[in-house]
């Protein structure tokens, strides 16, 4: 199959709005939030419909061109336009507009983008020298269904929504500015010793975004003395709502508000949301609180290519300092 690509933002805008089947961190709107003036994307194109999408952000660093993805941005990677061919004739085609993509990107050092979960074949990719690592999101289905979400959560989970509820007298509202909210985001990295790893002003810009387009919900659980105990900001598209962030005032972690909080975010999304994402972790303690929400497991690719020695190492050093401090 002859497939044509072009590199265009203008092009992929377009395209956004008229493909729902986008995920939500690959719209346009959410990259000109998070990294504004900093993405681009690569479409391939048979004729002139454009059958598959890879949109990246650029930055320099040590003197070489890096393709990764924004801060508070959990996936990216291609889109693929679905097909009703027969599955070898698929898997062909899937492997044209990959294989079209990958060539397409610029030139670069280093490539890594977590990819959205539907995307399962990256096989493409790894004939042209990328690796892959896999790695975990965990998702509710069925929230029509309140009573056997309920029956989903583990005890622990179930305890601490009552606890809330009952002996702290914890009510669960909208945050009355995006200050409210990040003053508890803000205090769970501080307990953990650890800066804030994203500005005010990007949080600010995605909640603007969100606003604009009733795309999401910041939420804070109060108590009868008007005192913050947590808080989560979901954002939602199509039919998925996705737990962006959250936090919870240290000395007050045994409220059971955090549970409280997340489990009113998911009974509170509208009709059209049939999924609930809470985004995974790969940090052992927060796997297990998600999965405590009878979430299921899901996974998804992490896909890097590095044609740097230097870079190579450089990454190395870091995850091994990682480990270390860990």
């Amino acid at each position: 199959m002859n497939l044509d690509v072009t590199d265009s933002c203008e092009h992929y805008r377009a395209h956004c709005e008229a493909e729902p089947s986008i995920p939500l961190f690959s719209q346009s709107w959410w990259l000109d939030a998070v990294a504004p003036g900093a993405w681009s994307a690569v479409l391939a194109y048979r004729g002139a419909e454009i059958v598959g999408t890879l949109p990246y952000v650029k930055r320099r660093k040590w003197g070489m061109t890096l393709l990764t993805q924004p801060k508070l941005t959990q996936t990216l990677g291609p889109w693929v336009k679905s097909t009703n061919k027969a599955y070898p004739k698929a898997l062909a085609y899937e492997k044209d507009v990959l294989e079209t993509l990958a060539c397409g990107l610029p030139r670069h050092q280093y490539y890594a983008q977590n990819w959205h979960h539907c995307q399962k074949n990256w096989l493409p990719f790894y004939w042209l020298g990328f690796q892959q690592t896999t790695r975990y999101t965990y998702r509710l289905c069925g929230l029509d269904n309140e009573d056997a979400l309920w029956k989903g959560l583990q005890q622990n989970i179930r305890g601490d929504i009552r606890k809330a509820k009952t002996r702290f007298m914890i009510n669960v509202r909208p945050a009355n500015n995006l200050d409210e909210f990040l003053t508890l985001n803000r205090a769970t990295f501080q307990r953990q010793g650890r800066k804030l790893p994203y500005s005010k002003s990007l949080v600010a810009r995605i909640d603007e975004m969100v606003s604009q387009r009733d795309a999401g919900d910041c939420l804070v659980a109060v108590d009868s003395d008007g005192k913050l105990h947590a808080g989560a900001y979901i954002v939602r598209s199509g039919d998925t709502a996705y737990y962006l962030m959250g936090g919870g005032d240290p000395d007050l972690r045994n409220s059971g508000a955090t549970s409280l909080v997340l489990w009113e975010a998911i009974c509170s999304q509208p009709e059209s949301v049939k999924y609930f994402d809470f985004e995974g972790s790969m940090v052992e303690p927060i796997e297990r609180f998600f999965r405590a929400f009878g979430a299921r497991q899901t996974p998804y690719h992490l896909v890097t290519k590095t044609s740097s020695r230097l870079l190579e190492f450089a990454l190395f050093a870091r995850d091994l300092l990682g480990q270390k401090k860990q």
